[in-house]
C-alpha cells in the first residue's frame, strides 16, 4: 500500500481557528465532528483533553487557489428522503456552466449539510485548488443535504438512494459525470463511511474514492452504543458494514487517511488490513478534528482530480 506524507509546520488549535476566523472560508461547524464523539461519549472528556495538551495540533496547509469557476446552488425534492434538500454544484475555473465534466460527489460530516461539508473552503474553492502550485485536472464537484443518519437506508429516510438516485442522475442531465466522464466519491468522517458504503453497494458507478476519517465502527453493538441513529437495526449494519463487503472496492482506487489519535482508528485499520493492494493509506499524527480534516482535504482532491482525468 502508498503511504503518503507531507511538509509541516506545527500549530496550535487555538492558531488554527483563529486563522479560520481571520477570513480563509466557510467553517461555520467547526468541531462539530469531534463534538458529536464526546455526546456519545466515543471520547468521554479525551476529545476536550487533546484539545488542550497540544496533542491535536497540526500544520496549517497554505492553500491557493485560481480564478473560481460558477456555483449552482438549489433544492430538490428527494422521493428518497420525503424532504426538499438543498445542493450545491461547483465549477472549476474557466468551466462553463452545462459544460461536460468530470464529477466528485462531496459527503458532508455530522451536524453538516451541503453548504458546510468542506472545512475552510468553498465546493467553487475545492475545485479551483492548486496543490504544488499546479491546477487540479478540471472536475466538478456537488454536495448535498444527507441528514445525521450516516448516509445509510433508514424507515421514512433513504439518503444513499437519493445521491445514487437522484443527486447524480440530476448531474449528468447537466453533463456531469455522463459517461465517458466519471463520477468520483469524497467525504469526510460520517461522509467519508458513507462514500465507502456507497461505492461498495454500487459496482461500477464510482471511479474513485477518497475518505478522510472515516466512521468505521466495527459491531453493531458498538455503533448502537456510540451513536443510536447511525444504524436503524443489526441488519442494516451488517448491509452498510465497510469491512465486511471491502471486496466490492476491488479495481477503484482508494485513498483513506486517518489521525494516530483518531479514535476510529481500530475500525480503520481493520479495513485496512482488507484493503485491495496497492491502495492509498495515510495514517499520520492527528485526531478527529478539522485541522486534520483540513490537512487532508488538499491531497484527497488531488488524488479524485487525477484519476478522473
Amino acid at each position: 500500500m502508498g503511504i503518503e506524507d507531507f511538509d509541516r509546520k506545527s500549530v496550535s488549535r487555538r492558531q488554527l481557528l483563529a486563522w479560520i476566523a481571520g477570513g480563509v472560508g466557510a467553517l461555520v461547524v467547526a468541531g462539530v465532528a469531534g463534538y458529536e464523539l464526546v455526546e456519545h461519549d466515543v471520547l468521554p472528556g479525551k476529545y476536550v483533553l487533546d484539545q488542550l495538551d497540544g496533542a491535536c495540533s497540526l500544520a496549517v496547509p497554505v492553500l491557493s487557489f485560481g480564478s473560481l469557476g460558477p456555483t449552482s446552488s438549489g433544492r430538490f425534492y428527494s422521493k428518497a428522503r420525503k424532504r426538499s434538500v438543498g445542493y450545491t454544484i461547483a465549477y472549476p475555473p474557466h468551466a462553463r456552466l452545462g459544460e461536460e465534466l468530470p464529477l466528485i460527489v462531496m459527503l458532508h460530516g455530522y451536524g453538516g449539510d451541503h453548504n458546510h461539508a468542506l472545512f475552510a473552503m468553498t465546493p467553487a474553492q475545492a475545485v479551483a485548488l492548486k496543490v504544488d502550485g499546479k491546477d487540479l485536472p478540471p472536475a466538478a464537484i456537488v454536495t448535498v443535504d444527507g441528514g445525521n443518519g450516516y448516509w445509510n437506508p433508514h424507515p421514512g429516510d433513504d439518503p444513499m438512494s437519493m445521491v445514487v438516485d437522484e443527486l447524480i442522475p440530476m448531474c449528468q442531465r447537466r453533463g456531469l459525470g455522463r459517461l465517458p466522464k466519471k463520477i468520483a466519491m469524497m467525504g469526510i468522517s460520517m461522509g467519508a463511511y458513507g462514500a465507502l458504503a456507497i461505492c461498495e453497494r454500487n459496482p461500477g458507478l464510482i471511479a474513485a474514492v477518497a475518505a478522510i476519517s472515516p466512521a468505521i465502527w466495527t459491531s453493531y453493538a458498538q455503533a448502537n452504543a456510540a451513536n443510536a441513529g447511525a444504524f436503524p437495526s443489526a441488519a442494516a449494519f451488517t448491509a452498510g458494514d465497510v469491512i465486511a463487503h471491502v471486496a466490492a472496492l476491488e479495481g477503484i482506487p482508494v485513498r483513506i487517511a486517518s489521525g494516530l489519535d483518531d479514535p476510529f482508528l481500530s475500525g480503520v485499520r481493520e479495513f485496512i488490513k482488507v484493503l485491495p493492494e496497492g491502495e492509498t493509506v495515510v495514517v499520520a499524527r492527528g485526531c478527529h478534528t478539522e485541522a486534520f480534516f483540513l490537512e487532508q482535504e488538499p491531497p484527497s482532491l488531488d488524488f479524485l482530480t487525477r484519476h478522473l482525468a
